[in-house]
């Protein structure tokens, strides 16, 4: 003999929500508390009836009933893998971005920092540039250590080296041996 499904004090608040539900999942986790409670259908009939799996079926049965009620989403403004919404995502770095705008260069390095510092803890770097990317920027700062190179140093140096300007002992570009 089965169990008796539990619940029966949430079948009021579940029909009530049904009757006003407009998204298909909702309506899905609904009746996946309702069919069993008034029509006396098994979990696996349940299932059929809805159109999904039994396992999500009885998690979704599970998850409305602890609840107490309807669960309310866990993070509704925020995106897969995101650390902030959008609207904090552009708050963060539009002092960064006024700076590059005012002619600065846009330094990953600090930007970084700064979104570590927000978030209280160490993330990826790859964090960083995805939040760029994310907001249109997709060109590297340039590297701030490289010197301009000074021709007429180059070109003393390819005067007095040992080798000639095309790398090999006598002024080809072949291998040296």
């Amino acid at each position: 003999m089965a169990r008796k499904p539990r619940g029966i004090e949430l079948l009021e608040t579940a029909r009530a929500l049904l009757s006003k539900s407009r998204d298909a999942d909702e309506v899905r986790t609904l009746q996946a508390v309702v069919f069993p409670l008034d029509l006396g259908m098994s979990i696996q009939a349940t299932a059929r009836a809805i159109g999904r799996s039994v396992r999500w079926t009885t998690k979704a049965r599970n998850g409305f009933i602890s609840a107490g009620g309807p669960p309310g989403k866990a993070r509704p403004a925020m995106r897969c893998r995101a650390h902030m919404t959008e609207g904090e995502e552009e708050a963060f770095l539009e002092p960064f971005i006024e700076a590059a705008r005012r002619g600065g260069a846009l330094v990953v390095g600090a930007i970084h920092a700064a979104l570590e510092a927000k978030l209280g803890r160490r993330v990826a770097k790859a964090t960083t540039y995805n939040l760029l990317h994310r907001h249109g920027w997709r060109r590297p700062a340039p590297d701030r250590r490289r010197v301009p190179a000074d021709p007429a140093a180059r070109g003393d140096r390819e005067k007095n080296s040992a080798r000639g300007p095309g790398g090999s002992k006598k002024g080809g570009r072949g291998r040296t041996r």
